[in-house]
């Protein structure tokens, strides 16, 4: 990845050469340049603000050297590096980030968003800001791929610089081989579940008349997995209600053993949930689709099905089931049908159902494995976050993924 940024205070970024970022750019995986917007400017006094239109306090950077600035460093990066817009693998040009508290909210879906960007060039505005038609001039034009006006906060800071060294930071470790540990990601606060992150200890064991929680000394990992997901939900309630949605909460939501009495909820969940998969993979057979209410009351009675309810709802569901061709047999436990209602996706609950059905398989199961359709990103991407490892296509459009129990 590429990043450009442009500030009157170039010595501000210097932080962007320590630590985890440094040691990025010295292995070839982050090529950053830092730039001083007042060398565009063409007075003795290298002038880059006025006072603003309709009078108020404050002052305005001006739009010349703004203007100049972003067309020499997207000039420049264009002919050179990730950023190059000729080539086998081009892009037509850089994301503009201009850090503003008029702003959308800074997330961390949106720096997993910004961390898919080859390129991008930073803008750090000061005073009253930047006058906005360099922001406009950008979005009309084919020099930038995309604007993103961005805000950390309702609150207000003395210029961009900061923004900056918090949205890099924020998007360039989520860079494949950026951490040295990509598990260290999954569960983090606000990921793909959208809750805080769970409580976390190290040794010793006891300090200070304070206990390490029992359940992460017992070795039992699913056990682990389950306080986790409560003490997040927990923290989350407490902290940050906001982040909450029906689904997540302990108090609405319950996993069970599915019953003949739910195959009804079941089968109409079936249907929404492969009515998706089949448009996420055009041309590949989805045999849920096909399969008949009487087949599905059939595995529901000898596998091992768990249902999430909400409310008096069935919004979720998965099965579990061994494998009758493995060698030695049986050490497999199958996982298929997870299923979550569309309208509660995004929430975690798919996760949670997976580390439930995980722990319910039988003593002797050495590996967990699923299928899924190769163009299903969003199952692809929680499977891999889940420890899941892709194993290649069992037939065409279709993959299969398998995770060592531990």
């Amino acid at each position: 990845m590429r990043i450009d940024v442009v500030s009157i205070f170039p010595g501000y970024l210097t932080p962007l050469g320590l630590s985890l970022t440094g040691r990025a750019q010295e292995a070839g995986l982050l090529d950053v340049h830092v730039h001083d917007l007042r060398d565009w400017t063409h007075d003795r006094h290298r002038t880059v603000d006025d006072t603003p239109y309709g009078g108020g306090p404050g002052m305005v950077m001006r739009p010349e050297p703004w203007g100049e600035a972003l067309d020499t460093v997207i000039s420049t990066g264009s002919t050179s590096g990730p950023g190059s817009t000729s080539g086998p693998g081009s892009i037509s040009g850089p994301v503009l980030v201009v850090p503003s508290p008029a702003g959308e909210p800074f997330t961390q879906q949106l720096a997993g968003a910004l961390a898919e960007e080859p390129w991008l060039v930073l803008a750090c505005g000061r005073y009253e800001g930047i006058d906005q038609r360099v922001i406009e001039n950008a979005r009309a034009g084919t020099a930038v791929r995309q604007v993103r006006e961005i805000s950390l906060g309702d609150y207000v800071l003395n210029g961009g610089e900061a923004a900056a060294l918090v949205i890099v930071e924020a998007v360039v470790r989520l860079l494949p081989g950026f951490v040295g540990n990509p598990e260290s990601l999954v569960e983090e606060s606000h990921g793909s579940g959208g809750l805080l992150e769970a409580p976390v200890y190290t040794k010793p064991p006891t300090w200070r008349g304070l206990d390490v929680p029992e359940v992460l000394l017992s070795g039992d990992h699913a056990r682990i997995a389950l306080w986790r997901r409560e003490q997040s939900m927990r923290r989350t309630a407490a902290r940050r209600p906001d982040l909450l949605h029906p689904a997540t909460t302990l108090a609405d939501l319950s996993i069970r053993a599915a019953r003949q009495g739910d195959s009804g909820e079941v089968f109409t969940l079936q249907r929404a949930c492969w009515v998706s998969e089949q448009l996420a993979n055009p041309g590949v057979e989805v045999p849920a689709l096909t399969e008949s209410f009487d087949e599905l009351r059939a595995w529901l009675t000898t596998d091992t099905v768990l249902v999430a309810h909400d409310s008096g709802r069935l919004v979720g569901a998965v099965r579990g089931r061994l494998r009758g061709d493995d060698v030695p047999a049986a050490h497999t436990w199958d996982i298929g049908r997870l299923m979550v209602a569309p309208d509660l996706w995004g929430r975690g609950l798919g996760r949670r159902l997976l580390e439930r059905i995980e722990s319910a398989a039988p003593e002797q199961v050495e590996q967990f494995a699923l299928v899924t359709g190769a163009r299903s990103t969003r199952n692809l991407r929680m499977y891999k976050r889940a420890g899941y490892r892709l194993r290649g296509e069992i037939e065409p459009g279709v993959v299969r993924l398998t995770k060592r129990r531990r």
